[in-house]
């Protein structure tokens, strides 16, 4: 049997740029990935193993101010994934709740959480302001944000999960492998 299309291409393969590009760049997984790879920093009290260090103004690691750009694709996509989770709620144009809305739901807080709490997202609603006395309606948006920023790895890593698990739902339902019960009709 010939097959023209590869099973495992689907349309999120497709978009997976936009925000595989938003985490890789985001400051928690640079952290981790920093260490994991490169072993830097080596350690607290072990001193660097260069004499200069050029941090992110140079390449390859200047790539990575390429952030708050994907913040802002982040923040597109979790207008169409809210837009989703809505049209989850309507079943035969009747109001309804089933397993699959409240997957993509729990997906679509995670994944807010994580994107709103972003540093990039922070500078952003501290209005590129190094200090934000003065401006009191802006202050209190950061505090929020800050609040959620404290959590960050936390979302981090379960909005990655929830991805995997939100995609995997919905493919098993659209193969007819999985049944979404309905728990509100």
């Amino acid at each position: 049997m010939v097959r023209t299309q590869a099973a495992w291409v689907t349309g999120a393969m497709l978009i997976l740029w936009a925000p595989g590009g938003f985490r890789v760049t985001c400051y928690y997984y640079r952290g981790a990935y920093y260490k994991a790879f490169w072993a830097d920093p080596p350690s607290c009290t072990v001193g660097e193993p260069r004499k200069t260090y050029l941090g992110e103004g140079s390449f390859p690691l200047i790539l990575q101010n390429v952030h708050r750009y994907f913040l802002y694709l982040a923040l597109v996509f979790l207008a169409i994934l809210a837009r989703d989770v809505w049209d989850a709620f309507w079943f035969d144009g009747r109001f309804g709740i089933g397993v699959g809305t409240l997957v993509l739901l729990t997906n679509l807080v995670l994944l807010t959480s994580y994107t709103l709490g972003c540093h990039s997202f922070r500078h952003v609603v501290g209005g590129f302001r190094d200090r934000l006395a003065g401006v009191p309606a802006r202050k209190r948006v950061y505090d929020c944000v800050s609040c959620l920023n404290q959590r960050h790895m936390l979302f981090a890593w379960c909005s990655l999960f929830s991805v995997a698990f939100s995609d995997l739902y919905v493919r098993m339902c659209s193969m007819g492998i999985w049944t979404d019960w309905r728990i509100v009709s």
